[in-house]
C-alpha cells in the first residue's frame, strides 16, 4: 500500500524529481510569508507551496485581503482581513499582523500597495519586505517618467504626450491613464477625432505612437542587492484585461542584455515585470511598462524553470544565487484557465461520498496513549510507582522521562525508555461517538479514511490497538510518504485519497481536532471539514487561541 501512495505522491507533486534529491536533507526552520492584496493569486500561492515541498522547507503562507471571499485565501495557511490600502491605519494593521504572526517576509502583489509599503518599509523591523525603493516605484507609476527612464537606460520607448492637442506622433496612436494598470481605459486611436473623444473621457492620460508588433512580457527576478537571478521573456499570445491567457517562452539574447542594463539602473528587489513591443518592421524593442512586483503571468515563468518562489525561499535561508540563463524551457507554450472554488465551504450541501478522520484526539484520547506509554516505561524500570511521577510531570508541561532520569542520575537509560514508549502497544479505545460514526458511515457505503501525522511505528501501534484496519478503507501516515514535510497542512495526502477514491473535493468531509494545522489543506482544496471540539485533547490550548480565519 505504501508503494502505491508513493507513486501517487510523484503524480501529485510537479517537483517530484527535485524533491527526491532533498528528502534525506535537514528540515529547515519554518518560514512565514505574508502576501498582501492576495485576491486571485491562487497560482502564485500554489507555486510557493510546491517550492517549499521541493526544498524540504516548512512554510506557512498568510494571505491578507480586504474581503474574506478572495479565492486565494482558500489556498493560504492563514488568512487576515485588512482595511483598504488607502486608509490611514493600513500600515499599522500590517505591522500588527507581522509582529503577532512573526512574519519573515512580506510580498505585495498589487500596484496600489507598492508605494505605501516602500515608503514605510523601515517600520517593519523584524520583517523583510520584498520591494524596490520608493523613487523607482514612483517612476513605474507614472508613464511619462517610465518612458524617460527607459531612454536613460539606453532603451527605446514610445514618447508620450500629455495633451492630445499637442500630439504629432501620427496614427494609429495609443491613449491610456498616466497611472494605470490592467489595460483599464487603454485604447487604440485611429485619428484625431477619435483621440479627442477618448481624451475627454480619461482624466489624466498620455498619448503615444502605436507600435505595431509582437507584445512581450519579461519576468525578472533579482536578489536583495538588485542583481538579476533570472530573466524570462514571454511572447503574449492571448490576453484578457491586461493579463496573459496564453504565452510562449521566447529566450532572446538582445532582451536579456537590455534587461541587464535596466537592472543596473533600477536595482530592483525581488520580482519585476517589463512589457515591450517588438516592432514588426524594424525589429527594435520598444519598452512600455515596468511593474515592480509579481506579474499575473509570473507563475508561467516558474513553470518554465525560472522558479522565483524557490529563489525567494533560498534567499530567506541565507543562500547566494547566481544568474543561470540556460535552464529554461525555450519555446514552451503555457495556457491559463479559470477555476471555481467555494469560499464558504461550510455552506456547501453537495452529496457526501467520502469521510476522512484525523487520528490523535479525534478518534481516541491521546492523553490515554501518553498514560499507556508511561505505564510501559514504569514496567520497564520495574518501578510501577514511577508512573504517577511521570504523569504529573507531563501535566505540568515538562519532559517527564528526562526529568525523572535526571533526578535519579540515570540518563543513560533515556534511549531505552524512549524506545519502550514509542514501540509499546497502547491500551486505548475509540471514543464512543466516533465508533458510532464510523459504523454509520460504513452503513451508508461511504469511503472512510484516516490521515495522521507522527512516527510510523507509534501510529501503526495505535491503529492496531484500535482495530481501525477493519473499520476504514485507507490509512495514510504522512511520514511514510517521505518524511515530516508531508505532514499536515501539506495537502498531498488529501490529494492521494481524492485521486484513489475518484471523488471531488466537495464530496469529501474531513474531521479533526487541531485548528492550527488540520484544516488548512481542506481550505485549499475545497474539502468540507468539521472541528471536533475536544477540551480534553492535547491541543485544546492551541485551538482556544487560534484565529482560524
Amino acid at each position: 500500500m505504501r508503494k502505491e501512495y508513493l507513486l501517487m505522491v510523484k503524480q501529485q507533486c510537479p517537483f517530484s524529481q527535485e524533491l527526491s534529491k532533498t528528502l534525506e536533507g535537514k528540515i529547515m526552520k519554518e518560514i512565514r510569508i505574508l502576501f498582501t492584496g492576495v485576491g486571485r493569486r491562487v497560482e502564485l500561492v500554489q507555486a510557493f507551496k510546491q517550492a517549499a515541498l521541493c526544498l524540504n522547507i516548512p512554510l506557512k503562507i498568510f494571505g491578507a485581503d480586504m474581503t474574506r471571499t478572495a479565492p486565494s485565501l482558500a489556498y493560504c495557511d492563514f488568512t487576515r482581513k485588512v482595511c483598504g490600502m488607502r486608509e490611514s491605519n493600513y500600515v499599522a494593521e500590517l505591522l500588527k499582523i507581522c509582529e503577532e504572526d512573526k512574519i519573515d517576509l512580506l510580498i505585495p502583489t498589487i500596484d496600489t500597495d507598492l508605494l505605501v509599503l516602500s515608503e514605510n518599509s523601515s517600520f517593519f523591523k523584524n520583517t523583510k519586505i520584498m520591494i524596490s525603493n520608493p523613487d523607482m516605484i514612483r517612476i513605474c507609476r507614472d508613464k511619462n517618467k517610465t518612458s524617460q527612464f527607459f531612454w536613460d537606460c539606453g532603451l527605446k520607448a514610445p514618447i508620450p504626450t500629455n495633451d492630445w492637442k499637442k500630439y504629432d506622433g501620427g496614427y494609429p496612436a495609443f491613449i491610456k491613464p498616466k497611472d494605470g494598470s490592467s489595460s483599464i481605459n487603454a485604447f487604440k486611436i485611429k485619428d484625431e477625432e477619435d483621440l479627442k473623444i477618448h481624451a475627454a473621457q480619461i482624466e489624466d492620460y498620455i498619448v503615444q505612437p502605436f507600435i505595431d508588433g509582437t507584445e512581450y512580457t519579461i519576468d525578472i527576478f533579482c536578489d536583495w542587492n538588485g542583481e538579476p537571478v533570472s530573466i524570462v521573456p514571454r511572447k503574449r499570445l492571448s490576453v484578457r484585461a491586461g493579463e496573459v491567457l496564453k504565452t510562449q517562452i521566447a529566450l532572446d539574447k538582445k532582451m536579456h542584455e537590455e534587461m541587464k542594463c535596466l537592472c543596473k539602473c533600477f536595482k530592483p528587489c525581488g520580482p519585476i515585470t517589463v512589457q515591450l513591443i517588438k516592432d514588426v518592421r524594424s525589429g527594435d524593442n520598444y519598452y512600455i511598462e515596468i511593474n515592480p512586483r509579481f506579474g499575473g503571468g509570473a507563475p508561467l515563468s516558474m513553470k518554465a524553470g525560472a522558479n522565483s518562489a524557490i529563489f525567494i525561499l533560498q534567499l530567506l535561508s541565507g543562500e547566494t544565487l547566481k544568474f543561470e540563463p540556460d535552464n529554461l524551457a525555450d519555446g514552451a507554450i503555457f495556457s491559463r484557465f479559470d477555476q471555481s472554488i467555494c469560499t464558504n465551504i461550510e455552506a456547501y450541501n453537495g452529496k457526501l461520498k467520502g469521510v476522512v478522520f484525523d487520528l490523535d484526539d479525534t478518534l481516541y484520547s491521546e492523553k490515554e496513549y501518553v498514560r499507556s506509554g508511561f505505564k510501559a516505561v514504569a514496567e520497564y524500570l520495574n518501578q510501577p510507582e514511577v508512573f504517577s511521577q511521570l504523569w504529573n510531570s507531563f501535566l505540568c508541561g515538562k519532559q517527564a522521562i528526562d526529568e525523572y532520569l535526571l533526578s535519579i542520575g540515570k540518563m543513560e537509560l533515556k534511549e531505552n525508555c524512549l524506545k519502550i514508549y514509542r514501540d509499546h502497544i497502547p491500551v486505548i479505545k475509540l471514543y464512543d461517538d466516533m465508533y458510532e460514526r464510523l459504523q454509520n458511515y460504513r452503513k451508508q457505503s461511504l469511503k472512510i479514511g484516516i490521515i495522521t501525522d507522527g512516527r510510523p511505528e507509534g501510529q501503526r501501534n495505535k491503529i492496531k490497538a484500535l482495530h481501525l484496519e477493519d473499520l476504514v478503507d485507507d490509512i495514510i501516515i504522512t511520514d511514510e510518504l517521505g518524511g515530516e514535510q508531508f505532514r499536515k497542512p501539506c495537502d498531498i495526502a488529501f490529494r492521494i485519497l481524492l485521486t484513489k477514491w475518484r471523488i471531488q473535493a466537495s464530496e469529501m468531509l474531513y474531521i479533526g481536532d487541531n485548528m492550527a494545522k488540520d484544516f488548512q489543506a481542506c481550505k485549499q482544496l475545497g474539502i468540507r471539514y468539521e472541528w471536533k471540539e475536544n477540551k480534553n485533547g492535547l491541543y485544546w490550548g492551541i485551538n482556544e487561541n487560534t484565529n482560524f480565519d
